[in-house]
């Protein structure tokens, strides 16, 4: 059984700081792409940053040059650091990793979710 377990969720001051982590655990075999999704009350999930096995990485718009997403592969850990937050990125944010699990050696990957910590950014 695999598991998304995140971490760092808080709450901070306009222009202030938050490290968000996720490790995987269970019977991996390799795992590709990891993300960070976030959701606001009353909207949708979107994506906010991905990083793919190789290190390639993609941002959503709002947060280029104030968000970094990063990975130990070591650890099957993905973090998000964020920088000069504001209100709007207040949401639940959620850790997405796709996944090559023992459970599902024949399929391949699947994606798994971790189970979201909260993030609020007060003005």
């Amino acid at each position: 059984q695999v598991q998304l377990v995140e971490s760092g969720g808080g709450l901070v001051q306009a222009g202030g700081s938050l490290r968000l982590s996720c490790a995987a655990s269970g019977s991996i075999i390799s795992i590709n792409a990891m993300g960070w999704y976030r959701q606001a009350p009353g909207k949708q999930r979107e994506l906010v940053a991905v990083i793919r096995s190789g290190g390639n990485t993609n941002y959503e718009d709002s947060v280029k040059g104030r968000f970094t997403i990063s990975r130990d592969n070591a650890k099957n850990t993905v973090y998000l650091q964020m920088n000069s937050l504001k209100p709007e990125d207040t949401a639940v944010y959620y850790c997405n990793a796709n996944i090559w699990a023992m459970s599902s050696w024949a399929t391949g990957a699947t994606d798994y979710w971790g189970q979201g910590t909260q993030v609020t950014v007060s003005s």
